[in-house]
């Protein structure tokens, strides 16, 4: 009898254990990363850092797509074989963002959460949108980059894109007011004049400025375009050291300006950044986070948190600073 009982606990034990080795791991968080295109250095990099958060979060898969070229029709032929794969995230940089919106309800009506990076979605169409920044940080930095090159005194002058350009104008209002701060009381602004974003006009407005303002000691160029002609005009007048230019500019287009002194620093958003802080926030939504919502926030690991407003807007921080230290790692990126 004893050994029967004995038989009955080994059976009993075996089973057990066969039923453990039969339980499923946890299954994995399956973020997908829907860009404007492959291919795109930018991207490339935000993808970088959405793996790096992917590593720091552990439960999580990357799932990194996009169409060949930027359309809304390529994302949402994307978009539908997401919600056939079941994913448990999109995070999309839209192409277009109206035209994406009942695809992106779809999703979320299957469960999916949508959340947004970059270039929006509109509000129906996804959870949260992560702007890489927002106005007065953007206004803010480059009125401190600024003073930093000049000394913290002397005339400045911005060269903008078109007159008409929203966000420009926006930024240029906030740089405004910052010069109506007692830190900037010795900064002037003496100029602001339009490029319309062409690299020709962009670069006879900043001549202009050289040449009619003996005095000038900073020019800020919050386009890439302006930034980059206007550096060129520097170097071209030969005044590299008496004026220096500053603004919002790409590293793969800046670091030859770094190096000639034209520069000493400029900003932008930093994908990686970007990426990585996106993927924390799908991740908060997935898991149901009590602040994952309008009004509230969302944890975005090294990049703390990050607050979201009633319309579901959210700002990752101030335009990332680059300079003689770091262009060159940047320039390979984008």
């Amino acid at each position: 009898m004893k050994l029967k009982k004995l038989a009955i606990a080994a059976l009993a034990a075996s089973m057990l254990v066969a039923v453990a080795g039969c339980e499923k791991k946890p299954e994995k968080v399956r973020i997908a990363m829907v860009v404007k295109s492959l291919g795109n250095g930018f991207f490339d990099a935000a993808h970088s850092g959405a793996n790096e958060a992917a590593a720091q979060l552990k439960d999580v898969e990357i799932i990194y797509t996009g169409p060949t070229t930027p359309s809304a029709e390529g994302q949402i032929e994307i978009i539908n074989s997401l919600i056939s794969q079941k994913v448990s995230a999109i995070v999309i940089s839209a192409n277009d963002p109206d035209a994406l919106v009942p695809i992106a309800k779809k999703a979320m009506a299957r469960g999916i959460k949508v959340i947004s990076f970059d270039s929006g979605l509109a509000q129906e169409g996804r959870l949260m949108q992560l702007n890489p920044s927002n106005a007065n940080l953007i206004g803010q930095k480059q009125i401190q980059m600024a003073s930093d090159a000049i000394g913290g005194a002397g005339e400045i002058a911005i060269l903008s894109a078109s007159a008409q350009a929203t966000n420009q104008n926006i930024w240029i209002n906030v740089m405004k007011s910052e010069l109506a701060k007692p830190e900037f009381s010795k900064l002037k602004l003496v100029a602001t004049v339009y490029g319309d974003d062409q690299s020709d006009k962009s670069y006879r407005e900043a001549i202009g400025l050289l040449r009619s303002n003996p005095n000038l000691k900073a020019i800020i160029a919050p386009t890439t375009v302006g930034i980059n002609a206007a550096s060129k005009a520097v170097v071209d007048e030969h005044l590299v050291g008496k004026v220096f230019v500053t603004g919002l500019g790409l590293p793969s287009e800046m670091a030859g300006h770094v190096k000639t002194g034209a520069v000493r620093e400029f900003a932008i958003w930093n994908p990686i950044d970007l990426g990585y802080a996106a993927t924390y926030a799908a991740y908060d939504f997935v898991k149901a986070a009590p602040n994952a919502k309008a009004g509230g926030s969302v944890s975005a690991g090294r990049m703390g948190t990050i607050a979201i407003d009633a319309n579901g807007e959210a700002a990752m921080g101030a335009p990332f600073t680059y300079n003689k230290e770091n262009v060159d790692k940047f320039s390979k990126i984008f």
